[in-house]
């Protein structure tokens, strides 16, 4: 009896391994999948990222050449950005993470995958996107291309214009005086003569400038991502792009300074499609402060970080031509950069 009743547990045992061993074996495998994914959304939103990080750094025009025009802005956010260099910054990082650096194949279909990227200035804005054009030997062409700069332009009921930028400096049009007028908010109220209401209203101006900054950027994304489907569908993806739903705090950061945005979708990612989208920001810091020294008897200059421990400060200076100017010479940086 006891023999039978070992037996039949043997039994109900081996079956339910049968039963539940392919179960779990499943669901092994779908967890090992899951992670995966999850692996690889992380390397993307990586890669994304560094690339965008890349490119604004890139923006910044090279300061060995503002030193030697000497040029001088008004506003710190009134920078020239580079949008060329910036775009070649995020491509090759993005093709190295993407380790497609040397698959021109590759690069290109991962291009169909970036609807659209924005370069924002001060005064206007840049897109990156597909569109038609000819090619040198005239053929019709699709690939992705910088659209002509869009300003960040307002028109009030009164039929006055105003072209915003990144701060309180503006471009006014008085449709009263049929005068065009551009410098500070309370400089060209005072100008027009109050003509133009929401410029003697501090508070309104800021509320409208961030908003037509915003509307305009996203109007103009969210043609250039359909028009980039509707070229999509001709190469066989057919994945539907999107504008993405952005907070409206991400959107007030990605417009204090001059910078760039970038998406990516459709990529595969297990049974879902990758979609996510960056922001950097690109504020070029111009007046570092430069340090002069006494070296071995001989006056040399560094940047702040670049110093050695037995350095004295004797003179700090706003730019490395000011410092070379008064005698002082260039010196290696102290921890190699």
């Amino acid at each position: 009896m006891k023999t039978t009743s070992l037996g039949l547990l043997s039994l109900f045992s081996l079956i339910f391994v049968i039963i539940l061993l392919p179960m779990h074996v499943r669901q092994d495998i779908r967890l090992d999948a899951q992670e995966k994914v999850r692996e690889q959304i992380v390397n993307y939103d990586g890669a994304l990222r560094t690339a965008v990080q890349d490119a604004a750094v890139a923006l910044g025009y090279d300061e060995r050449e503002l030193l030697e025009e000497d040029i001088q802005y008004d506003s710190d956010k009134n920078i020239r950005p580079n949008k060329e260099r910036a775009l070649e910054a995020f491509l090759r990082t993005l093709y190295i993470n993407f380790d497609l650096l040397d698959d021109s194949i590759a690069q290109q279909t991962l291009l169909r995958y970036i609807p659209a990227m924005a370069v924002i200035d001060y005064d206007g804005f840049w897109v990156y996107a597909e569109a038609e054009y000819t090619g040198d030997d005239g053929e019709t062409l699709i690939g992705p291309v910088w659209h002509p700069k869009k300003p960040f332009a307002y028109k009030d009921f009164a039929g006055n214009s105003l072209s915003f930028t990144l701060d309180d400096y503006v471009y006014a049009y008085s449709s009263a005086t049929a005068t065009w007028h551009e410098g500070k908010r309370e400089e060209v109220d005072q100008e027009t003569g109050g003509a133009i209401s929401l410029l003697g209203d501090a508070q309104l101006f800021e509320e409208v400038r961030r908003s037509t900054i915003v509307w305009t950027i996203q109007n103009q994304l969210q043609l250039y991502i359909n028009k980039h489907n509707e070229y999509a569908r001709r190469l066989g993806i057919e994945y539907t792009f999107t504008l993405p739903s952005i907070s409206q705090e991400e959107w007030n950061n990605s417009i204090n300074d001059v910078g760039i945005m970038a998406f990516i979708q459709g990529i595969p990612a297990g049974a879902e499609a990758y979609n996510s989208y960056a922001f950097g920001g690109g504020r070029l810091i111009r007046k570092h402060e430069i340090y002069g020294s006494i070296r071995d008897g001989r006056k040399v200059y560094y940047r702040a970080g670049c110093e050695k421990p037995q350095d004295t400060v004797e003179e700090i200076f706003g730019s490395e031509k000011e410092a070379a100017m008064n005698g002082y010479y260039p010196a290696s940086c102290a921890n190699g950069n």
